[in-house]
């Protein structure tokens, strides 16, 4: 084919039906807002004292300069010599408070933060501590380190509000003087449904079921089927595989294959049963503990397993082991605290009250597995571990979809060595530098551990105390952030002081509390949220709300989310009409640039060679392509997927061309083109508006308009007249990917449909929730 046409062609449609997307503007700076009349020390204070201050007069002794430290009311109002005549922080009296003359300074040897730090305050932060100290200068307790409060939703007039939800979301939207957007149309709104629930879109019979019925007890029918779909319980999988980082290599230079998809398969089954959170974390941290363990707890334990593990010949043995060990304690950290415990790994934390020793003495409730640092020889699974025979699986493993051909699976787990080893806090870190013993802890700072018993299960109990201030607000936040993109918390990996506030921090609570007095059932919760009017309103960007909001922080509209490096493939297929609809068993090899593996393997590792599978394989969910740690799948690195080398609670999002070039020359994009141009003229035959009308309602979940079939139309035209010309780079665009459509159509005329189609695949529109 005339490869430039069609390029050029397909860029300057691409161009042309993405002109929609809202215009960039300039927004007014909001750097000098009002300052509040009563300051907040949470809320106001002590984000600019960690950004600005806590690195020199913070929680990390060592670091500490002039006797000073601003993190705690004790150190702050304390003397600053031992005349007793000054002091950085008098209550009430900002003439005696040093710190606020030497925020205000201009001389800079004495200006503070000093000018050789690199950091600034603005006039308006300089103000606001002023204020506070004039105001009293009172200190509280980090938000996220006190438990949750039982807030009342609010009580106010509200034609808007579908639950309680809104309530909050509303009484926020009124005091920033802004109004509710309208609802989504229904199209859109089943579409963000379907992709928030289960990751999939819906069929074009799911949006008319739908039309033909748009009321609220009809919008909940579908809820509660996509809920107990098998669709909910493999997205909920995907999104729990980035939390635990789960891949199929082992990492590192020789990274050979590992056997973990019976995990996945458990996490699967778990979500189908709506196993109640504290139960599926509970049984991931310290399944192998219960009392009278079973197979299928043991198996859970697996979760701590899913951390990388050399093979390379000349390593140090005991630096790795500490290192898996470590990874243990970063994703406990990340996944259930919400907190950066691998800052204080090496000294303690310079921003939240979590120090070295608290950081060693969680490390002490994972350093008893009885498991090797280098392990030999290469493909040796690594213990412990439990071998799955095949009669086992059948008679009382049902929820793993093994194979007939596999007799047997060596699965990683946790067990405890009979005798607990010594733990030591290791000199900044480091495996050869052990210096003062210390025992299973937790921050005090958190919660007290009490007399549970000092092993993994005591932790798991600890972590879902009805007194834990952070368990469940941080569970909660990530389901937020499932369905609305952002957290409440936008820094759902901390909840530090260094972490981003709560733009709603009563319905933090409220949500918490909710999720915790419920049994911590996840579908409920979820329920709850979709329900909302919040959810269902439109994702429309007026210039008001932009100028009063530009990050869409107290959701006046429903933020424009795109979809995943998951749901893009996966819309596809399914849009295309061969998702292969198979649950669960092991990973699975899709298309990928010939080569690829070869070019980055070392050592000996037993993945050289990348051999493609065939078949129904092909077309399964994303979920389960196999993902090589040192090569992941290109096609969803390019769309921000995560490395699965550690613990990742939210994805970056990023804009690319290489984007652009996955959509366009990727093989599954071009084949899945084919066979939905194929579809459309089965069904409404060779009408070039009928047939690009169905591929534009399959992928958008909408009609499309007079303009835009004019335009796609007159697109086909030209291509199928070049293709009359040139019918063998017809054939050639038709021959990528294996299936096999018997197509009575001429190649002429399915190449051009599948260019439109390929065309469709591109829209802005299409890589979005709706």
């Amino acid at each position: 084919m005339h490869k430039s046409f069609v390029l050029v062609s397909l860029a300057l449609l691409f161009l042309y039906l993405c002109s929609c997307e809202e215009k960039q503007l300039d927004l007014p700076s909001n750097a000098e807002t009002l300052i509040p009349a009563t300051i907040d020390f949470n809320f106001h204070v002590k984000p600019i004292l960690s950004d600005k201050c806590f690195k020199c007069h913070g929680p990390d002794a060592n670091k500490r300069e002039g006797n000073l430290a601003l993190h705690t009311a004790d150190f702050a109002y304390a003397a600053l010599d031992s005349s007793a005549k000054r002091f950085a922080i008098v209550k009430g009296d900002t003439a005696k408070s040093i710190m606020h003359h030497v925020i205000h300074s201009s001389n800079q040897d004495e200006q503070m933060p000093p000018p050789s730090s690199q950091l600034k305050l603005s006039e308006r932060e300089k103000r606001i501590l002023s204020q506070w100290i004039d105001q009293g200068a009172q200190y509280k307790e980090h938000w996220s380190l006190t438990p949750p409060l039982k807030h009342t939703p609010p009580d106010i007039a509200s034609e808007w509000a579908a639950n309680d939800v809104d309530l909050f979301i509303e009484e926020k939207l009124n005091q920033k003087g802004l109004k509710p957007s309208p609802l989504a149309t229904a199209e859109k709104l089943i579409r963000r449904l379907h992709f928030s629930l289960t990751g999939l879109p819906p069929t074009v019979n799911d949006i008319e079921q739908y039309l033909s019925n748009p009321t609220v007890k009809n919008y909940e029918l579908i809820v509660d089927s996509l809920l107990n779909s098998d669709a909910y319980t493999e997205y909920m999988t995907q999104i729990w595989m980035d939390v635990s980082r789960y891949a199929d290599s082992h990492g590192y230079q020789d990274d050979p294959e590992r056997f973990m998809w019976p995990w996945r398969d458990w996490v699967i089954h778990s979500y189908g049963e709506n196993m109640p959170f504290d139960q599926f974390v509970t049984w991931q941290l310290a399944g192998d503990m219960l009392p009278e363990a079973t197979l299928e707890q043991i198996i859970a334990s697996g979760f701590n397993r899913n951390h990388k593990i050399t093979y390379e010949g000349g390593s140090i043995p005991e630096e790795f082991r500490t290192e898996y060990v470590a990874d243990r304690i970063h994703t406990f950290g990340t996944a259930f605290l919400g907190l950066t415990a691998e800052c204080a790994r090496c000294h303690d934390h310079k921003y939240d009250p979590f120090s070295q020793q608290n950081y060693f003495e969680l490390f002490a409730f994972f350093n008893n597995v009885p498991e090797q640092g280098l392990v030999e020889p290469v493909g040796k699974t690594p213990e412990p571990f439990v071998t799955l025979s095949k009669e086992e699986i059948h008679n009382t493993l049902g929820f793993i979809k093994s194979l007939d051909t596999i007799e047997a699976v060596e699965l990683m787990v946790m067990e405890e060595m009979s005798a607990p080893r010594n733990t030591y806090i290791l000199e900044r870190g480091q495996y050869d530098k052990p210096s003062r013993q210390v025992f299973p802890n937790t921050p005090k700072s958190i919660l007290n551990f009490g007399n549970r018993q000092t092993n993994r299960l005591g932790l798991a109990e600890w972590l879902f105390d009805k007194n834990h201030p952070l368990t469940a607000r941080v569970a909660v936040n990530r389901l937020w952030q499932q369905i609305f993109g952002q957290g409440i918390v936008a820094t759902p990996y901390d909840f530090g002081n260094q972490g981003a506030l709560p733009s709603h921090p009563e319905l933090l609570d409220y949500l918490a509390l909710k999720y915790q007095e419920e049994g911590w059932d996840t579908k409920a919760l979820l329920k709850f949220l979709v329900m909302s009017s919040t959810f269902q309103q439109t994702s429309k960007i007026l210039p008001s709300l932009l100028e009063k909001d530009p990050e869409n922080q107290y959701l006046a509209r429903f933020p424009r989310l795109r979809l995943s490096s998951e749901m893009i493939r996966d819309q596809v297929l399914k849009s295309a009409g061969i998702l292969t609809n198979k649950i669960g068993g092991p990973s699975v090899k899709p298309y990928q640039p010939a080569g690829l593996w070869e070019e980055t393997i070392g050592g000996g590792g037993d993945l050289r060679n990348y051999v493609e599978d065939k078949g129904e394989n092909l077309y399964r969910r994303s979920l389960y392509t196999f993902w090589k740690r040192t090569s992941p799948p290109p096609n969803m690195t390019t769309f921000d997927a995560s490395t699965k080398d550690l613990c990742t609670v939210v994805r970056q999002e990023t804009n690319t061309p290489l984007q652009a070039l996955v959509l366009l020359n990727d093989p599954q994009m071009i084949e899945a083109a084919r066979l939905l141009a194929h579809n459309a003229i089965a069904l409404v035959g060779a009408n070039p508006k009928k047939s690009i009308n169905y591929m534009f309602a399959q992928m958008t979940s909408r009609q499309a308009t007079q303009d835009e079939l004019d335009l796609l139309e007159k697109y086909f035209h030209e291509n199928y007249d070049y293709f009359e010309q040139n019918t063998e780079e017809a054939r050639a665009y038709l021959s990528v990917g294996n299936y096999d459509l018997g197509s009575e159509v001429s190649d002429e005329s399915l190449a051009a449909y599948s260019l439109v189609a390929n065309m469709i695949f591109n829209l802005d529109e299409v890589i979005h929730r709706g």
